[in-house]
């Protein structure tokens, strides 16, 4: 929970970069908390020297297709002066790890189709298509 402030920080960086997201701090720290607190989900941090420097959570779901747990990776993002060093790399691997050790039986993740570091990043991981897309219902905002 102490790291919240700096997740709020590296967000804001992600959120930059995705159309369909706006920055919220406000929000952005309810949902860390919630994921953080969570029985169910992780929530992954790279630090140097104690300050946060990368990110990424898995949210679990129930999948009919696969007839138990999944997983959604979201929010993978590393601070720019530590990019390419393999940190989104490791973190990836430690979201692998987990997931393996909750009996997860597959891990999908949203990507801005025009961030195409992200998605070739994704592609070297060995990340594939689908024939699936996002849909987000336009006149939904919450109840």
């Amino acid at each position: 929970m102490a790291d919240i402030p700096q997740l709020v920080t590296l967000l804001e960086e992600l959120f930059i970069l995705e159309a369909d997201f706006q920055v919220d701090q406000e929000k952005q720290v309810t949902g860390l908390a919630l994921l953080i607190a969570s029985q169910k989900d992780a929530v992954f941090v790279a630090e140097v020297n104690n300050a946060v420097i990368g990110m990424c959570s898995v949210q679990t779901l129930i999948s009919t297709a696969e007839g138990g747990t999944v997983g959604i990776v979201e929010d993978l993002i590393v601070s720019c002066a530590y990019r390419k060093q393999g940190v989104a790399s490791s973190l990836l691997a430690e979201v692998f790890n987990w997931s393996e050790s909750q009996g997860l039986k597959r891990l999908q993740l949203l990507a801005d189709q025009n961030n195409s570091f992200a998605l070739d990043f994704y592609k070297k991981q060995g990340w594939r298509y689908t024939q699936l897309i996002c849909l987000r219902a336009a006149e939904y905002n919450s109840l």
